[in-house]
């Protein structure tokens, strides 16, 4: 095997371990405040610890895990504290692109909007629904539709920022039991954020938005607070 080959077979072994691990901290499955032991992470991924040494820096710096000196890495907790931060930045940084998006919508945004909430409209999930495809299909077309809403803001910075958010919010409501949307009427909140937007009312799609967020926060709060 050549040196090139070589290094195209680690950066593919290190970026099957960063989505696995990610995909695990993401759903809860590697909970908070557990210990990433490397040798522990390399056997439960099937991979040598120099790819799981990559993907934990590469996890670290997105704040996905915590890199303590001398100490290793572990699984960031969650707290009240952390999660209403965290909501109160996408508040700030999510209407602002939806903002843009409107005003600079063209009909092929507004087309990819009706088609996100055509998707997620169709891919219903409630908490006592065991079936874990079913809620991570539900979870990917929810995850889309609010990117779609602001994937034409004009700032691919903007958006990444927005994305990196996102992730951060959705452990939290894996790891909450509160995160059946549709029992609190989430489908009819998505549905008057879109027309909002598709309507071009700027002011009401960036509170509809904001009362969206708020209502999953206040989800949350109490998941922890019990």
């Amino acid at each position: 095997m050549t040196k090139v080959n070589e290094k195209s077979e680690k950066a593919t072994t290190a970026t099957l371990a960063y989505e696995q691990m990610r995909s695990d901290i993401l759903r809860g499955n590697l909970r908070p405040g557990q210990k990433l032991a490397i040798d522990v992470v390399a056997q439960r991924y099937g991979v040598g610890t120099n790819p799981v040494r990559e993907a934990l820096n590469r996890l670290s710096s997105e704040r996905l895990v915590d890199r303590h000196d001398q100490r290793g890495f572990s699984v960031p907790e969650i707290s009240l504290e952390n999660w209403r931060e965290l909501v109160g930045t996408r508040c700030m940084l999510e209407p602002l692109a939806l903002e843009q998006s409107i005003l600079r919508r063209t009909t092929e945004w507004e087309e990819q909007v009706v088609l996100a909430l055509h998707r997620l409209s169709r891919t219903p999930w409630t908490q006592e629904d065991p079936d874990m495809e079913r809620r991570k299909q539900f979870e990917g077309f929810h995850r889309d539709f609010h990117l779609t809403l602001i994937a034409n803001c004009g700032s691919s910075w903007l958006v990444q920022f927005c994305e990196v958010l996102m992730d951060h919010a959705q452990r939290y409501i894996f790891i909450s039991a509160s995160a059946a949307y549709p029992r609190r009427g989430g489908q009819d909140e998505h549905k008057r954020i879109a027309d909002a937007a598709l309507d071009g009312n700027v002011a009401e799609a960036k509170q509809l938005l904001v009362a969206h967020y708020m209502r999953t926060l206040e989800y949350i709060e109490s998941e922890i607070a019990n």
